[in-house]
């Protein structure tokens, strides 16, 4: 009995320690997530430096971090905070050049190819990205002994869960080309684990909403085409459903794991299940609009019904707890977009956009 009591005890104190990191590395850091990530750790943490690396595709936005650059320019030069590199997390002479120069203590992967409709048409991209550019993060992170590497995943690799909920433990079923390519990163992650000890760490997360969101995703598409007066296109019956998780949790979640959790951990982080029916009702209540709003197209090639990540686990073993409810968040983040349109009617009025969204609204992608 003493011994079952003494592992115990251990395990406690595993769980409830706090890693300190002073140099960290955001893979992705001008994207949606990674951009709302990096503004989270330099208000949290004032001794963290945060270098961000960003190859700055359609989806990375230097104006998501505008706020902080502007701070940073009040700063003496000596003491900024917030570095930034443009460049591929694929090329490998760059890693080794910016890994050797700063001795970073953590890397965080948030880059990534990430819009399934994009997956149908450019696959070969989502895998150059999303599996080599891992290869060559987690590689740097083995050869330069970094203290530990944080994959970005998603609830996608679990595929269409018609009943229960995807555990961490759950088979990866990936429906589309963009699923697959992040389970493949998933999967190379767990064999640098297994074969190099890399103290790696995978979070995988449910559909995030917030600020600075590429207007391609159904929230800020929703917001911004009912503002503008346009129909929001809807794949199928709209009856998939989702776990909906404010972006700021999802960062409280990486960054609870990041600090917290032993090494080799994998954890969900979940949100509030609804359909997308139900999210474009929430939307269209907050913006007083009862006119016909959606236009329902084609359903996605082998679209996925129900997500359904269990996030217990972290809650469990390391204290996490989701501080958004998305009914009354929803109404805080439609004010955002309402109040920012420069910045999504730059990024709507641009051809790349505009390209590919008459794909995407009558869901025709060949």
């Amino acid at each position: 009995m003493a011994e079952n009591l003494s592992c115990r005890s251990v395990k406690w104190r595993f769980y409830n320690m706090q890693l300190s990191f002073k140099n960290i590395l955001v893979c992705g850091g001008s994207g949606f997530i990674g951009s709302n990530f990096i503004r989270y750790i330099y208000n949290k943490y004032p001794d963290c430096k945060i270098f961000n690396l960003d190859l700055l595709t359609y989806a990375g936005n230097p104006a998501n971090l505008a706020d902080i650059e502007e701070k940073e320019n009040k700063r003496n030069p000596a003491n900024q905070r917030c570095h930034f590199f443009r460049g591929d997390i694929c090329d490998g002479a760059l890693l080794a050049n910016i890994f050797e120069k700063y001795n970073f203590d953590a890397v965080i992967n948030f880059a990534a190819e990430s819009h399934v409709d994009r997956s149908f048409v450019s696959v070969f991209d989502f895998i150059r990205t999303n599996v080599e550019g891992v290869r060559s993060l987690i590689e740097a992170t083995r050869k330069y002994k970094v203290s530990r590497f944080v994959q970005i995943s998603t609830d996608e690799i679990y595929g269409s869960v018609p009943e229960g909920f995807s555990t961490e433990d759950a088979p990866l079923k990936p429906s589309n080309p963009y699923a697959a390519s992040k389970a493949a990163a998933d999967l190379l992650v767990q064999s640098y684990i297994k074969t190099h000890q890399v103290p790696a760490l995978i979070v995988r997360g449910s559909n995030n909403y917030g600020p600075f969101q590429y207007p391609e995703k159904l929230i800020p598409l929703a917001i911004s085409n009912i503002i503008e007066g346009i129909k929001v296109p809807i794949h199928g019956s709209g009856e998939h459903r989702r776990t909906w998780i404010h972006v700021n949790d999802f960062c409280s979640a990486i960054d609870t794991a990041l600090h917290k959790a032993p090494d080799y951990s994998i954890y969900n982080a979940s949100g509030e299940e609804k359909t997308n029916l139900e999210i474009l009702e929430i939307i269209a209540r907050h913006l007083k609009n009862s006119e016909d709003y959606k236009e329902h197209t084609k359903d996605r090639p082998g679209a996925d019904l129900r997500y359904a990540p269990n996030s217990s686990k972290l809650k469990s073993e390391l204290g996490w707890l989701p501080q958004y409810q998305i009914e009354s968040s929803i109404g805080e983040v439609v004010n955002w977009y309402f109040n920012n349109q420069d910045w999504w009617k730059k990024i709507k009025n641009s051809e790349a956009f505009q390209s590919h969204y008459q794909k995407q609204s009558k869901a025709e992608y060949y």
